[in-house]
């Protein structure tokens, strides 16, 4: 037996409608339990697990207004159009907008011109339960992209801001950071997780921010080195990133106690230089953080800002051999170099706690420093640190900045 698109459609509206059984359906529709089973499973109506079944009843809370277009509207649509009304009074009929009036009647006119809102609703049905290829699965350009910048550890939000000013003029190159999110952690087989192997959602691995120490602040008791160069002597320019060539450092030590990475961040740029020693008395980490800073031009190397361990008490020949200045911050500190922690952070997501620095290859150290200077980051407008520091070596080499 036939069945008319209308009383097809009737039928899947008040089992959505009602959550009625298929019995119920079958009793005060005359059609049978199988066809109206798969008229729902083909609008894509959901049924209540178990014996005594039931649809998920599909009721708007507070019986506000339709987000999408339904039957009821379609209907009205068809009756606008018979009645030669313009698509603007159909749209203030339905409380809809003209442009989607519009589209929908250029989208599901049928063969001879006609519009049948059933046959369109029908339509509509059958798109909406199409599964579709997510955007940064249908581009194969725009996925290589992001995929190699997960790769590099990007975040989601930087790969999104970053497409903007790499792919200008390419609106393909476009994808939100939730859509990348989604792919990332929504998606089942052939997603990019799978692809790329993920462990955990954030570089950090944390689910809570860490408390800051609430062990009184001596004043350096015990730590000679630290006299007459405390952090509040230090030039109240460095509080700030206005002016570049401020610099904070430290140590990322190896789970052997004896190896560490030496680390320096300049605070307006974010860049980063990074060493690898397999010791770190004294005398080794200055000497190694001279050279480290031999090539930086005095505009851009003012000072340095480290924390109060014993690695920094042969400071004042660093001076000597340099010419900048070492400030210690206060004990149980760690954010008045918050930068520098920052980074060492970041590092750890390369490196986590317990490497053994001495097993680790000069050339992993160096591709995880360019890796990271060549990240973008939001405090600099989306900008890369490598970016951000060759800006301000060009203005030093005019002469905007003094020594």
């Amino acid at each position: 037996m036939g069945y008319s698109r209308r009383k097809r459609h009737e039928t899947v509206r008040m089992v959505r409608e009602t959550g009625c059984t298929l019995r119920r359906a079958e009793a005060e529709t005359g059609v049978s339990r199988q066809t109206v089973h798969r008229w729902c499973r083909e609008a894509g109506v959901r049924f209540h697990p178990g014996w005594i079944g039931g649809a998920v009843a599909d009721r708007r809370p507070g019986g506000g207004a339709p987000s999408r277009l339904g039957l009821e509207q379609r209907l009205a649509i068809a009756s606008g159009l018979a009645a030669g009304l313009a698509h603007a009074a159909i749209a203030a009929g339905i409380g809809f907008s003209r442009s989607t009036v519009s589209r929908e009647v250029s989208r599901r006119r049928g063969p001879n011109g006609g519009y049948d809102p059933y046959a369109a609703q029908e339509a509509a049905d059958r798109d909406a339960a199409r599964p579709k290829a997510r955007r940064v699965d249908a581009s194969a350009p725009l996925r290589a992209y992001v995929l190699s910048r997960l790769a590099l550890r990007w975040s989601p939000r930087q790969i999104s801001e970053r497409l903007r000013s790499d792919f200008p003029g390419d609106g393909g190159m476009r994808l939100s950071h939730e859509s990348i999110y989604q792919a990332l952690y929504v998606q089942g087989k052939g997603a990019l997780r799978q692809e790329l192997k993920l462990e955990k959602a954030l570089r950090s691995g944390r689910t809570a921010r860490l408390p800051r120490s609430r062990l009184p602040a001596g004043r350096g008791a015990g730590r000679s080195w630290v006299e007459g160069c405390g952090i509040s002597l230090r030039p109240r320019e460095a509080d700030g990133r206005a002016v570049p060539g401020h610099w904070e450092g430290d140590l990322v030590v190896g789970g052997d106690g004896r190896s560490c990475l030496v680390t320096l961040v300049e605070r307006t740029s974010r860049l980063l230089l990074a060493r690898r020693l397999e010791l770190h008395p004294s005398a080794l980490v200055t000497a190694e953080l001279a050279d480290m800073v031999s090539g930086a031009p005095a505009a851009l190397m003012r000072t340095v800002t480290w924390d109060q361990g014993a690695e920094m008490a042969g400071h004042a020949s660093f001076t000597e051999a340099t010419g900048v200045r070492v400030y210690f911050c206060d004990p149980h500190s760690p954010w008045q170099r918050g930068t520098n922690e920052n980074t060492n952070g970041l590092i750890r997501d390369y490196f986590p706690k317990g490497a053994d620095f001495s097993t680790v290859a000069d050339a992993e150290v160096r591709e995880m420093q360019d890796q990271l200077n060549g990240r973008p980051r939001q405090t600099l407008g989306w900008r890369m640190p490598a970016e951000a520091y060759a800006e301000l070596l060009r203005k030093a080499a005019q002469g905007a900045f003094t020594a």
